[in-house]
């Protein structure tokens, strides 16, 4: 049997892999894995756009590497995915450093400093383009070459500083589109910057808000720090943190943490805003993976269940370790995941319990709400399966109305009646309170209004009201006088009654 080495062509394969799926957002998060691989406890993003040469660098502080371990490190497929890892290693193919660089920019330039000596290289993607049968030759970088690199100076001067850490410099950022104005271009660079701040401070949000007795990792773009995006809210004391459930494969633990988030009766408009996060909380249900604390994928139910309205303040953790990398199958770019049947077996029966807590919690204002007013002016009635809305005929408002009608009048008065039932808007209720129920709201009642309403029930309540306080303790169990308490007292205070 015969055999022939066939090499790739480093130029045709480099331009493919540019074009594997990354965006700005998970390639930034793709080379800051490095850096907290490396124990980092800074890590700063700088950017310009440097008279419409832009550049992009990504620095830290953490151990660093010798010459011979940057030239390993800048190898494609440095690291083998099947062989075993540190625990608290985020890499996984030996790809991430070259594929997310390439994918943004053409020319990846990467410092670092360990035992006090400072070794640089650099791959340029024009110069294997331009001289195909060169093989893959990376540069590497004098004292002089980097001095030459006028847009860095003052970051190399930070990182000569420090006693160990590691400098990546992205230029000929070419992915923004070169038939679009200069103005619209930078302006498109600072939208992704906007948008990968976001996606760090939602990705990495356990290394930036580590808690109690943790060393929270420090980051930073063009010196604004970032601060960690807790989608579970779990720092919220109206947040319902459900008991952790273990999912064992291999001998490996997977940790299952659901959250049920507070009801937006339970916080203020803006947190509520904050935490139904882009999509809003019925796009953002479902589970959150991280491996090694590092979010993977987010708001899936992995087709286990579908999105409801009613389980829309739902979030589980699941926690995996990278031991695991294979069975979940976890891409290059570290931003997708599907689990095992093993593994939707267990998350199924964990849902399954979580659901009903979930959907409670989602309709609390309504128990509280029925509770509370003991003769509402809408009966909610339930009969094969089905809930209708009906008016109450007995409410007394209702009620002493029609004693003052003869017979036609009230069978004209409850037909009235009748076609206003019939014409309750519940499509549209649906899809506003679906859409933001914080929204939907009871039309307001002026005082003129409710002092008219009060006037109706005084000579059926007085009479038996040894007090205004009394008086107000039956008032307050009916519609609309229950919805305005203080209101209500108000009146009551102003008049003159005679009890």
């Amino acid at each position: 049997m015969q055999y022939k080495s066939l090499e790739p062509s480093p130029s045709s394969l480099v331009e493919s892999l540019r074009d594997i799926g990354y965006s700005m957002e998970t390639a930034l998060a793709d080379v800051i894995d490095n850096s907290i691989t490396a124990e980092a406890s800074r890590i700063d993003i700088s950017f310009s756009w440097n008279l419409a040469k832009p550049w992009l660098a990504i620095q830290d502080n953490g151990y660093g590497m010798a010459e011979a371990e940057l030239l390993y490190a800048m190898r494609l497929g440095s690291d083998n995915p099947l062989n075993e890892r540190n625990e608290n290693d985020l890499g996984r193919f030996g790809l991430g450093l070259k594929t997310a660089s390439f994918s943004q920019c053409r020319q990846v330039t990467v410092i670092s400093k360990k035992d006090n000596a400072m070794s640089a290289m650099e791959w340029d993607l024009d110069q294997i383009t331009d001289s195909p049968t060169d093989g893959w030759k990376i540069k590497i970088l004098s004292n002089e070459d980097l001095e030459n690199i006028s847009e860095i100076n003052s970051l190399l001067e930070g990182l000569a500083k420090q006693s160990t850490g590691t400098l990546v410099v992205w230029r000929k950022l070419d992915r923004l589109d070169s038939f679009d104005s200069l103005a619209i271009r930078e302006k498109k660079l600072n939208a992704l910057i906007d948008s990968s701040r976001n996606h760090i401070e939602l990705t990495f949000h356990r290394f930036l808000n580590a808690g109690a007795g943790k060393k929270s990792i420090k980051m930073y773009i063009n010196g604004d720090q970032l601060i960690g995006n807790d989608p579970f809210n779990s720092s919220h004391l109206a947040t319902l943190e459900l008991p952790k459930q273990p999912i064992y494969v291999d001998s490996k633990e997977i940790t299952v943490q659901p959250y049920i988030l507070p009801h937006y009766t339970k916080v203020s408009a803006q947190e509520y805003d904050k935490f139904a996060g882009e999509g809003g909380y019925l796009h953002n249900q479902g589970f959150y993976v991280y491996r090694n604390k590092r979010l993977i994928i987010k708001s899936t139910w992995f087709r286990l269940m579908p999105k409801d309205e009613l389980t829309k303040l739902i979030r589980v953790r699941v926690d995996i370790p990278n031991s695991l990398d294979h069975i979940w199958k976890i891409d290059v770019k570290k931003s997708n995941a599907n689990p095992p049947e093993t593994v939707r077996k267990g998350l199924k029966q964990i849902i399954s319990e979580v659901e009903y807590s979930g959907k409670r919690v989602f309709k609390q204002k309504g128990y509280q709400l029925k509770s509370k007013v003991l003769e509402p002016v809408w009966n909610r009635n339930i009969a094969s399966g089905k809930v209708t809305y009906e008016i109450s005929k007995s409410h007394p408002l209702i009620d002493t109305f029609k004693t003052k009608l003869d017979d036609e009048s009230q069978r004209d008065f409850l037909n009235i009646l009748k076609s206003i039932e019939s014409s309750f808007p519940s499509d549209l209720y649906f899809n506003d309170f679906a859409n933001s129920p914080e929204s939907v709201e009871k039309p307001l009642i002026s005082e003129k209004e409710l002092t008219n309403i009060i006037n109706v029930f005084l000579p059926v309540y007085l009479p038996t009201s040894s007090s205004t306080e009394l008086l107000f303790q039956k008032l307050v169990k009916i519609d609309p006088m229950a919805s305005a308490p203080k209101l209500t007292q108000k009146i009551l205070n102003e008049m003159e009654l005679t009890l």
